[in-house]
């Protein structure tokens, strides 16, 4: 990247050893912020950092923990501030649904699905605003589901969590919009990862033909005919986490290569 839009900046990014939230604090890194990262996954979460110290230059911490308990949420963004005194991103990208049709889902993979990612939003974002409104600025930035506008196939349970995500994120932008805060989603389609690749390679024959068949529906979905990439849904968090994006607050960028317009 060019540009420093976030030289002189902290930014909280949950879900940081995920394939789009290390994307995003990769790219929030290479314009100059210092990064306070977050993820259940300790061994995964020190990777991404290794992988991002050597082209940032602000600094980096992570801590892990499970967001979707309010003590740790409370303690990420703790140590946010305690370690600069405040921060002017936060980035909501701690979730992972489990995608399974309706009826086959149990008590435990719908409480996974809402804990993952409408908890861990609530937690973080609540623990974030008095810092932010203190300040009298913030950027606030969910990662949604394009999937909550276009019914995707196996996607309700995912859809009930994301769109509580996406709700949250519009009463809060009116609720803060005069304390300098902003409020945004980013809503990808299919987003392809090496990660998600390479464990579709290993996994029995039966499953493969079974996804197979489900990415060639969702494929049909998207008039560009592909899935998105990282880097696509990184930019888009990028700009609504800048300056530049002062106007903006309470929306939902769709990065979905078409899958539904407005």
């Amino acid at each position: 990247m060019t540009t420093e839009r976030f030289t002189g900046q902290t930014a909280v990014v949950t879900g940081a050893a995920s394939p789009i939230g290390f994307g995003i604090a990769a790219r929030l890194a290479a314009e100059g912020a210092s990064l306070v990262l977050g993820d259940i996954d300790a061994g995964r979460l020190e990777e991404a950092e290794q992988k991002i110290r050597p082209e940032a230059t602000g600094t980096i911490h992570a801590l892990a923990g499970d967001l979707s308990r309010r003590e740790d949420a409370e303690a990420l963004v703790a140590a946010a501030a305690g370690r600069t005194g405040g921060f002017e991103v936060l980035v909501n990208c701690a979730g992972g649904g489990v995608i399974l049709p309706t009826p086959d889902h149990t008590e435990e993979t719908l409480r996974a699905t809402i804990d993952r990612n409408l908890w861990t939003t609530l937690y973080c974002t609540l623990a974030a605003l008095p810092v932010m409104a203190a300040a009298g600025y913030g950027r606030i930035v969910n990662v949604g589901a394009e999937s909550v506008r276009n019914g995707l196939y196996r996607h309700a349970v995912y859809n009930a969590a994301k769109g509580g995500v996406h709700a949250f994120a519009t009463g809060l932008a009116r609720e803060y919009a005069e304390q300098g805060i902003t409020v945004n989603t980013v809503a990808p389609a299919w987003i392809s990862t090496a990660e998600a690749e390479a464990r579709l390679t290993a996994a029995p024959e039966e499953v493969r033909t079974d996804m197979a068949g489900f990415f060639e529906q969702i494929t049909a979905t998207i008039p560009m005919r592909r899935p998105g990439t990282v880097a696509e849904v990184s930019a888009a968090v990028a700009f609504l986490a800048s300056r530049e994006a002062s106007f903006i607050t309470g929306q939902t960028l769709s990065v979905n290569g078409g899958s539904s317009m407005l």
